[in-house]
């Protein structure tokens, strides 16, 4: 898909009509500029579009003001590659001179412009949704906050439920960060309960043909976690199904979110239904203020999803920190956004999905939700069974305990639960 950048602005041309215009604007009057940056192409294309929809909710609701200053928002288009990413980013801060950048959608691409921004030190990099562990666990930058939790903090509560049905699965992933990061937060507890994962598959980002995998699956098993996103997800699950595979799927956190159980173009996996998964959002959740979000989602977004997914949330969750964090300053960047970073730093935002701070690293400690696909209507929906409070990075353990199986990667517990 052939992305062209643009901006969307607020009515400063207007507002300059109407004032003397002296030759310098004021601090107060000077648009404080923010490069926002998901993905546009390839199998991650319809998550990048929700992640759009979740920032510009956001901005709508604070009339794209923040601070008493005008907003200016320069939009950028990756390609899910670490490569692309801090491309579009440094285009974005050394030649449109954007004060913050929010994103990027993906794990690897957050490990990347985490590493980018220790050289910025005059900008302020806001997570989207990317969920890399090492992102903020190991080398945290000083300017990279994150609102939106790692890909380890997701599977919290999954993997205990998952060891009451379940005890030898299989597991398949995209060979990169975050599905590294899913599988490792899994195991660790799923292992804990007595399940074993008796064979492992990494596939390519943006494979198509499953075949050789599917063939490979073995057949002493009674369940098969994926972590799979986006069109990967969606030509796995729908491969897996033709082939008349019978076991149960276990879904890592984008596997049966929003984007893939309601993928156009493609047969509805009603056989999905009983689902289990985990995540920091729950469809159903019974919250006023989940509630309201998903009707100000569907309100603004006449085609948008059913309910948002997992990448809308996340990067309204993180502009919205950026925007209140904002007005709490009045929106001062002098000295290296000091003030602004500070109070990132020590604020409790109270999102979505319930009230989330930062830790030491700037990563975010909030509510995971254990959930189970049903059918409502004519959608699928992942209903909550249960709210794991209060997540933090090493989920519970001391962080020497928590690493001592290393930090997430390929092989992450290679020698363990077998």
């Amino acid at each position: 898909m052939q992305f062209n950048r643009r901006r969307f602005n607020t009515a400063i041309a207007a507002g300059a009509a109407t004032v003397a215009a002296p030759s310098v604007l004021s601090q107060s009057a000077q648009p404080i500029k923010i490069g926002l940056v998901s993905i546009t192409e390839g199998p991650f294309a319809v998550m990048g579009a929700d992640c759009f929809r979740g920032a510009e909710l956001a901005l709508r609701q604070a009339s794209m003001r923040a601070g008493g200053r005008p907003l200016e928002v320069i939009r950028g288009g990756t390609n899910a590659t670490p490569d692309r990413a801090t491309a579009e980013v440094r285009k974005l801060v050394e030649q449109d001179k954007v004060d913050i950048v929010v994103g990027p959608l993906s794990g690897s691409e957050g490990i990347a412009i985490k590493n980018y921004s220790r050289s910025q030190a005059q900008c302020t990099f806001m997570n989207g949704s990317s969920a890399a562990q090492q992102t903020t666990l190991q080398d945290p930058s000083p300017n990279f906050f994150r609102f939106s939790m790692d890909g380890v903090q997701w599977m919290a509560g999954l993997g205990s439920e998952a060891s009451k049905k379940y005890k030898r699965v299989a597991a398949i992933g995209e060979d990169y960060s975050f599905p590294w990061a899913q599988l490792k937060g899994f195991a660790l507890e799923f292992c804990r309960g007595g399940g074993k994962i008796v064979e492992r598959f990494w596939v390519p980002l943006g494979n198509r043909d499953y075949s050789a995998v599917i063939s490979r699956i073995p057949k002493d098993i009674d369940g098969i976690y994926v972590a799979l996103g986006g069109s990967d997800a969606v030509n796995f699950l729908t491969q897996y199904d033709q082939s008349g595979g019978d076991k149960d799927i276990i879904g890592g956190s984008i596997t049966v979110d929003q984007t893939v159980l309601s993928f156009r173009g493609q047969k509805r996996p009603d056989w999905l239904v009983g689902t289990l998964a985990s995540g920091p959002i729950g469809d159903t959740w019974d919250n006023p203020a989940w509630r309201k979000y998903v009707g100000d989602y569907r309100a603004a977004f006449k085609d948008g999803l059913p309910t948002p997914s997992l990448f809308a949330t996340a990067y309204f969750q993180n502009m919205m920190a950026v925007l209140t964090a904002l007005d709490s300053v009045k929106g001062d960047l002098g000295n290296n956004h000091q003030a602004l970073r500070q109070t990132l730093s020590t604020m409790t935002l109270n999102g979505p999905t319930g009230p989330m701070r930062l830790d030491a690293n700037r990563n975010a400690v909030g509510n995971i939700f254990v959930t189970q696909v049903t059918k409502e209507g004519n959608n699928l929906v992942n209903r909550v069974l249960r709210v794991v409070p209060n997540v933090n990075q090493t989920l519970g353990q001391p962080p020497e305990q928590f690493l001592q199986v290393g930090f997430a990667a390929r092989n992450s517990l290679e020698n363990q639960c077998r």
